[in-house]
């Protein structure tokens, strides 16, 4: 080993003097049609989701086309003649997108409807007075809040616009006292559907618009113009608020104290163990009134009973 070496037996084809049989070496190839690599570049047709004819989307792209979705079903439903084009139709002339800043939904019609419909509701509520700040008292901060309701489809019916004042700087004991109001549980809804359900009664919906806004509030609370939208006459004058405004650590429980000091006056009685629900009864017939947020589920054995009750509280709210 020490005389060969380790590489020894190596040799290089310099060193044979043999010659190559022609023979062995084969004279033709054929060239596959497909390569025997694990990836090719042309995916089957068959596999391929959607139009070959669309090109590649960034990140960006799939966002518009996403928002502007909408106009592409629309036109579907135009060319099939569907029951819902109305619906459709209409939800194109609302706002898909949620402005961020009051700067940007002043560039978008709906955005301003939406705006001068809110602070119409609160002209007519008369929820806040514009006056002058008082010196041992100081003003909450407020901003707007833009979204859009959306069906179960998930087709926007609706661009809501609300001023709601920033409550995480109000103080407890100073801003607000007590502020538990009770919320009905899921469950609760669903006790109440299946005896509605077993007895047969007709059940209805009522959405109160703008609901948190019946609720009067107790404390003497100020809060700051809102953006963008400050009185060019008064700019420095603040709004005393007269009524429960969104985002108050209050507003829920006056809401819910306004109506059910309005439904115990008008021959409710309230449930023992759930404080959302009201029954009241007339002979052999009975009315169940179960409040969720700013919705009102109620069912009856009687259709002129609900008839009745909807009377009513589309007279108040």
């Amino acid at each position: 080993m020490d005389n060969i070496g380790i590489f020894g037996i190596a040799y290089d084809d310099e060193d044979r003097e043999e010659e190559v049989d022609m023979n062995n070496v084969i004279s033709s190839y054929t060239v596959p049609d497909t390569s025997f690599t694990k990836f090719h570049n042309d995916h089957p047709e068959d596999q391929v989701i959607g139009s070959l004819k669309t090109h590649v989307q960034t990140r960006p792209m799939t966002k518009i086309n996403e928002e502007h979705g909408l106009i592409s079903s629309v036109h579907k439903l135009r060319r099939i003649n569907h029951k819902d084009f109305q619906n459709c139709l209409f939800a194109c002339f609302l706002s898909q997108m949620e402005p961020k800043k009051p700067v940007q939904s002043l560039k978008d019609p709906s955005c301003v409807e939406a705006i001068q419909d809110e602070l119409l509701q609160f002209k007519l509520l008369k929820v806040w007075t514009l006056v002058d700040l008082p010196r041992d008292k100081w003003a909450i901060g407020t901003k707007w809040v833009f979204r859009n309701k959306k069906d179960e489809r998930g087709i926007v019916v609706k661009n809501k616009a609300r001023p709601v004042a920033q409550g995480h700087t109000q103080e407890e004991g100073i801003d607000y006292d007590e502020v538990f109001a009770p919320v009905a549980r899921i469950e609760a809804i669903r006790l109440f559907l299946a005896y509605a359900s077993f007895k047969d009664f007709v059940v209805y919906l009522m959405d109160v618009k703008s609901a948190v806004l019946y609720g009067k509030i107790e404390e003497e609370v100020y809060v700051c113009q809102p953006p963008s939208f400050k009185d060019p006459h008064f700019p420095y004058k603040v709004y005393k608020v007269e009524k429960t405004l969104y985002g108050l650590h209050q507003a829920p429980r006056g809401w819910y104290e306004t109506l059910s000091t309005y439904l115990l006056d008008n021959g409710f009685h309230r449930g023992q163990i759930d404080k959302t629900l009201f029954i009241k009864r007339h002979k052999y017939d009975i009315l169940l009134v179960q409040v969720y947020v700013d919705d009102i589920i109620f069912g009856s054995t009687k259709k002129q009973m609900s008839n009745e009750f909807e009377t009513l509280m589309h007279d108040k709210f």
